[in-house]
This record gives structure tokens, C-alpha cells and sequence, in this order.
């Protein structure tokens, strides 16, 4: 009889067995790990929010409010929707009145079209969210043997990731 410890089965960290049978089912593995991902994420973000003082916001809010700062540029409802690669448009634009109802955004009308920038307020929020997330996430990644490098990889992966899932709903919408 040998001491040899008999190799464990191989699991399948799923969120969905059936989705996890034959080929292909690394796929679900992923899928699991963006959920689980994804929850989190919403999590930090609303709770960040929160320490940085405003726990009103939704995770979308959250989002546009960043992205509307971004890069001290105002933009339109489709920048913000392309950007972030959000196909329904209602949902952004109820985020851009209550962010505009809250005076972290304003707005300017330049023809037919309306732009969108972040108050003072709103970029002073975005400041100390940022502060926040330094003190809370970034100074815990070299816990985790990440650097940059690392990071970017895994963006650039999701960002592939992200343009298959996108195909495969165009050709689901064609069914």
C-alpha cells in the first residue's frame, strides 16, 4: 500500500452545472468568475462611494459620475453609453438627471445636443473616491504579487473577452 494521496477529482467552479458539461466548459468557470467579479466590484464601488460621502449613488451612477469626469471633458449620452458599453440608453440618462438633480454634473446644450461635465462637486467627490480606492484596493494589490503589468494584462484579456460576448449576442439577437 503506498502513502501516495490519491489525486482529488477535478472540480468545476461554476455557478451553473449544466452550463458545465462537455466542451468548453472553462467557459463557465470564467462566467462564474466575472459574476462573482462583477458583484464585487458594484460592492467596492457603492461602498467607496459611501466612505467618500455620498451612499446615494448606484454603481451605475457611480460609473457615469467617473466617466464624466474623465479627462476634464464633457460629453454626450452616446460617449458615455459607448464608453461604457452599455446598449440601453434610458438607464444612463436617468443616471445623468439624478447625478444633474444632485449638482455633481452639469450640463450645456451645444445645438441639438446635450454635454455633460462634472460640477466642481462632483470632481471633488471623484477626488476623494480616488483617495479612497488608493488607500483601500491599490495598496493591497503587492499582497497579491500584482503589479501593473499584471493588471494590464488581465484589462486587455477582459477587454477581448468582453468583444467575444458581444459577437456571440449579435448573433443570438439574428436567431
Amino acid at each position: 500500500m503506498s502513502d501516495t494521496p490519491k489525486p482529488l477529482p477535478e472540480r468545476r467552479i461554476v455557478s451553473s452545472r449544466h452550463l458545465a458539461e462537455g466542451d468548453g466548459w472553462e467557459a463557465s468557470e470564467l462566467e462564474y468568475g466575472m459574476i462573482i467579479a462583477y458583484n464585487a466590484f458594484n460592492r467596492w464601488m457603492s461602498r467607496c462611494m459611501a466612505a467618500a460621502g455620498n451612499a446615494d449613488l448606484t454603481p451605475l451612477e457611480i460609473l457615469v459620475l467617473h466617466n464624466t469626469n474623465h479627462r476634464d471633458r464633457a460629453k454626450r449620452l452616446t460617449d458615455i453609453c459607448f464608453l461604457l458599453n452599455i446598449e440601453d440608453t434610458h438607464t444612463v440618462n436617468y443616471a445623468l438627471r439624478k447625478l444633474l438633480k444632485s449638482e455633481l454634473l452639469t450640463s450645456e446644450k451645444r445645438g441639438k445636443e446635450v454635454f455633460y461635465s462634472a460640477s466642481e462637486k462632483g470632481a471633488a467627490l471623484c477626488r476623494t473616491y480616488r483617495q479612497i480606492r488608493q488607500d483601500c484596493f491599490l495598496d493591497g494589490l503587492p499582497r497579491m504579487d500584482m503589479n501593473g503589468d499584471d493588471l494590464r494584462r488581465i484589462a486587455a484579456s477582459l477587454r477581448a473577452i468582453s468583444g467575444q460576448y458581444d459577437q456571440a449576442s449579435r448573433a443570438a439577437a439574428s436567431l
